[in-house]
């Protein structure tokens, strides 16, 4: 039976930017909910922490009966590996997309000063975030992006509240599957293998051509990559209780 997906947007963005693989995921028969976190998408406006990043997942992981095999891309993959540490029995199997980047010390200083000086722009950065939106990904990723509104007051609450997760230690926390997926060309996976040594039972995939947002930049290759991942999900026996072979794969 196909297993449920739960998906977890970036910063900025919302749950429109899962369009295209709800609808492969649908197609399927895998059970799919995209979700927005607070301060993005239909929530807008919300302040953002990291208290209520982990319940909009709780309720969409409930809204699926409660496990489910999570997916976070940026921000969302930060959130989805807490969620999975504190929560591995609503988890089958977690993929962390382009976040595979320590959140904290000078990295995220800089991010967070860059952050607010494009905020005190006239348009608190609307017109720069679509212009790159539209130059870095294929028109069909830029209109999904776009598609959910841009969370132009989030980024500072966003960042500063990232900075407070542990996810080399939520890795080492969780027992179940872990899949790192990266772009090729993602600034986001430069601790990668730090990530990988932390996770228990952890696979690394780099996804040829793609840059940070993979899933948008070369979809129908994250298809792929996402769909072998949750084809391992359902063949393997007793799915429900965490593997004990720590399988790795570059």
């Amino acid at each position: 039976m196909p297993v449920p997906v739960v998906l977890v947007h970036g910063i900025r963005t919302s749950a429109s930017m899962w369009r295209h693989q709800r609808e492969v995921l649908a197609a399927a028969g895998h059970p799919v909910l995209a979700i927005d976190l607070p301060g993005h998408g239909s929530r807008l406006g919300e302040e953002f922490t990291v208290a209520g990043a982990l319940a909009a997942i709780d309720a969409g992981v409930d809204a699926l009966g409660g496990r489910v095999v999570l997916v976070g891309l940026s921000l969302g993959g930060y959130y989805a590996i807490a969620y999975a540490a504190r929560h591995p029995d609503r988890v089958l199997a977690l993929v962390a997309v382009g976040s595979a980047f320590e959140p904290g010390g000078p990295g995220l200083a800089g991010y967070r000063l860059l952050a607010r000086l494009i905020h005190r722009l006239p348009d608190r950065g609307l017109r720069l975030h679509t212009f790159l939106v539209r130059r870095m990904l294929p028109p069909a990723g830029a209109a999904d992006v776009l598609a959910g509104g841009v969370a132009l007051e989030v980024m500072d609450a966003g960042l500063r509240e990232t900075g407070t997760l542990t996810p080399l230690t939520d890795l080492a926390a969780y027992p179940g599957r872990v899949w790192l997926v990266n772009g090729a060309w993602d600034h986001f996976r430069l601790h990668q293998k730090r990530f990988l040594r932390a996770s228990r039972h952890g696979t690394l995939v780099t996804v040829p051509g793609a840059g940070h947002l993979v899933s948008l930049h070369r979809p129908h290759r994250f298809d792929r990559v996402l769909g072998q991942i949750l084809a391992e999900v359902e063949a393997r026996p007793g799915r429900d209780q965490p593997d004990s072979v720590h399988g790795r794969a570059g």
